[in-house]
């Protein structure tokens, strides 16, 4: 694939290397040197520039991201695929329960990566398969993908940097969506909780580590744990469950899942933590909703993905 950025230099940019403005632009020192491995990649007024030329008003600067190789060892397989949004830079996709996203021993023809191949094989387009958000092989919801190293990079950054929201309120404010600027990669889950989830908002900061013994599962550890941080409120209630949103400050693998254990109201249906499969056969938990800036136009995005029918008729009876 080859996606090609136009940028006019005014004199807030005079002076500037050619390195020193797309930094600017959030560009990697690995973007950078994947972009001097062809002379055409980068071309000031037409020409192959130098990353130490330096820029003048009214200057025409060309970045030409060429990536002509797919990733290997994904095959690709006709899987449905519910593509929420897709422009040159980025994918959202909303994935099933039970779908894992990247093949593995046990899952090699049946993920997101063997769907997205053959989306683009159809096209006869290059892909190397970069998800952003990795979801659990049975939480549902929306998952991020990058189409270019570019943006991959530019995502990977928003979503390592961690917004400390000071509590839930703040965490859930609707004003949030008017300033894109801080949040990074906002992500919200919803989840269905047994019990009556109490106090009914609040923040789990609880370091999190693998358990001992185990290649799969984690638990709280407060010595040796990394930090993990989310905050949740109670959106509804219905016989003995709590339908909760959660909002990530941290990402840490089965943050949540354990979270909800922790405070002592595990996700139902969660067979590593709360083997519960009365009401439902996978972990009650949703991917609902992504909001970050785009990374190359920087325009607020903010997508969401009802919640499936396993989980509403939980809630809803």
């Amino acid at each position: 694939m080859t996606r090609t950025l136009q940028y006019s230099i005014t004199a807030d940019s005079t002076g500037l290397s050619v390195k020193e403005f797309l930094h600017q632009k959030s560009y990697s020192a690995q973007n950078l040197i994947q972009l001097k491995k062809r002379p055409e990649s980068v071309l000031l007024n037409t020409a192959p520039a130098r990353m130490n030329q330096r820029l003048k008003p009214g200057d025409s600067l060309e970045i030409n991201i060429i990536e002509e190789y797919s990733s290997e060892k994904i095959p690709p397989v006709n899987l449905p695929l519910d593509i929420v949004y897709e422009d040159e830079d980025l994918l959202v996709v909303n994935k099933p329960a039970g779908m894992p996203i990247h093949p593995s021993m046990a899952n090699y023809n049946n993920t997101v990566a063997n769907a997205l191949a053959w989306y683009f094989n159809e096209q006869n387009i290059p892909f190397v398969f970069r998800c952003i958000n990795r979801l659990d092989r049975d939480t549902s919801g929306l998952t991020l993908i990058a189409k270019h190293y570019l943006s991959a990079g530019i995502l990977s950054s928003m979503i390592q940097s961690k917004v400390h929201y000071l509590s839930p309120e703040e965490a859930f404010h609707s004003e949030h969506n008017e300033h894109p600027e801080i949040l990074g990669i906002r992500r919200e889950y919803l989840a269905i909780a047994k019990g009556l989830v109490t106090p009914e908002s609040g923040t789990i900061n609880a370091p999190l580590s693998r358990k001992p013994g185990s290649i799969i599962e984690r638990m709280v550890d407060y010595e040796q744990g990394e930090n993990a941080v989310t905050h949740y409120k109670v959106l509804k209630t219905q016989n003995n469950h709590s339908l909760v949103a959660l909002v990530l400050e941290t990402g840490r693998t089965h943050q949540i899942r354990i979270h909800m254990k922790h405070i002592g109201f595990p996700l139902i249906g969660d067979y590593l933590y709360h083997p519960d499969n009365e009401y439902i056969n996978r972990q009650a938990l949703h991917s609902y909703r992504l909001s970050f800036p785009h990374p190359i136009t920087g325009q607020f995005m903010d997508f969401t993905a009802p919640l499936p029918l396993d989980m509403k008729k939980i809630i809803e009876f």
